[in-house]
């Protein structure tokens, strides 16, 4: 099997993530953007990552498609127990769309970059009441919305990094940081 993936893109690294947890083993093509591989496109001509081909030459092109796969061969914690299915519909939604505009500030200046800041806090704001039920999104245990949602909040994160650091969600910090410095984000940020 190959993933075509992109190793920054949050959605790539969400079924990254997924994979690797639940052990199926594929072969990861890393992909540049510019210059996207013949063999991905006709696998899947829409030319966005994570792209999965299987050995019997289904191909499963988006994300969410990609964890619920690998999830459904082996999930030994339960990920896909956990619900989550709102969380991630708000954060693949209005969330990414305040996350765009706020990470390219210069490209929306129909409004100022704070705008969009406060867009995505609602968001974060969600996330901090959730976490108050324990350290993951579905309560004690880490689930599959955890994955879902990690890779675009730790990007909100980066675009400034110190407000990010003073803003008023506590839950949302520890949690980020919980993810971003586990042993499996780490093993599928590592380049091959």
């Amino acid at each position: 099997m190959i993933l075509y993936s992109f190793r920054r893109c949050p959605y790539a690294m969400r079924a990254r993530m997924a994979l690797h947890y639940s052990g199926v083993p594929v072969h990861i093509c890393e992909v540049s953007l510019k210059a996207k591989p013949a063999d991905m496109l006709a696998a899947s001509p829409k030319g966005t990552v994570p792209v999965l081909v299987l050995d019997d030459g289904t191909v499963i092109d988006e994300s969410l498609d990609i964890m619920r796969w690998a999830l459904a061969r082996n999930d030994p914690d339960g990920w896909l127990a956990a619900d989550g299915q709102a969380l991630i519909e708000h954060n693949d939604g209005p969330f990414k769309r305040a996350l765009n505009c706020y990470k390219y500030a210069d490209r929306h200046p129909e409004h100022p970059m704070v705008f969009y800041r406060e867009q995505g806090c609602e968001f974060l704001q969600v996330l901090e009441t959730r976490l108050e039920g324990g350290p993951w999104l579905g309560g004690e245990g880490i689930g599959l919305a955890d994955i879902a949602i990690a890779p675009f909040i730790r990007q909100f994160r980066g675009v400034n990094p110190d407000w990010f650091g003073q803003a008023p969600y506590p839950r949302v910090r520890e949690w980020i940081v919980a993810i971003i410095e586990s042993d499996l984000f780490n093993a599928i940020m590592t380049p091959t």
